[in-house]
């Protein structure tokens, strides 16, 4: 069968379009399905209005995701609730907001908020600590930002993923933060 008379824009743009169709489609097929992409087992809580879920990640046990199974951190240096990453930080680590009409009871213990100086922005926080998403996580239930170092604003910063119960004693392999900007990547 012969293929359509396509002008090379045209077929450029169907070029285009046929990956994101494919995406589209697969995600579509996967919701669905009700089944979780990343292979992990995550679970809502149930009447939660943040949009928080966890995630069982050996072996760090059971961690805190996003809707969209996004792992959530913390900077050590924001154990006690001030928040420092600011202007370059925020191209690597995103501020998990609080959603519009939500509230930070919804069954995960130790949910709060905080509102950023910098843009006014209300940002989740567990246990008094802000929550962020890591740019580098490619997929849902990566952990990337696992003991991930860097600098920013003169701060020196490490990260952890949020650990709601922990999983396998430590001691297994740590991400390299040789090479890549203190990412190992």
């Amino acid at each position: 069968m012969a293929e359509p008379n396509t002008t090379p824009r045209r077929a450029r743009a169907l070029a285009l379009l046929r990956p994101a169709a494919i995406v589209a489609a697969t995600l579509l097929i996967g919701a669905c399905a009700g089944g979780d992409p990343a292979g992990g087992d995550a679970a809502g809580p149930a009447g939660s209005t943040t949009g928080l879920t966890t995630r069982d990640h050996p072996p760090l046990g059971t961690i805190l995701t996003n809707a969209a199974g996004e792992t959530l951190y913390f900077a050590e240096q924001e154990t006690d609730g001030t928040i420092r990453c600011t202007t370059g930080c925020l191209q690597v680590w995103k501020p998990m907001p609080m959603p519009p009409g939500a509230s930070a009871d919804g069954g995960i213990a130790g949910l709060g908020a905080t509102q950023r100086a910098d843009s006014g922005q209300s940002q989740l926080t567990y246990q008094g600590k802000p929550l962020y998403t890591f740019a580098l996580d490619a997929e849902a239930g990566d952990v990337r930002g696992e003991n991930a170092q860097d600098d920013f604003n003169g701060t020196h910063f490490v990260w952890h993923a949020v650990v709601i119960d922990a999983g396998a004693p430590p001691g297994g392999p740590q991400p390299t933060t040789e090479d890549g900007g203190g990412y190992g990547y």
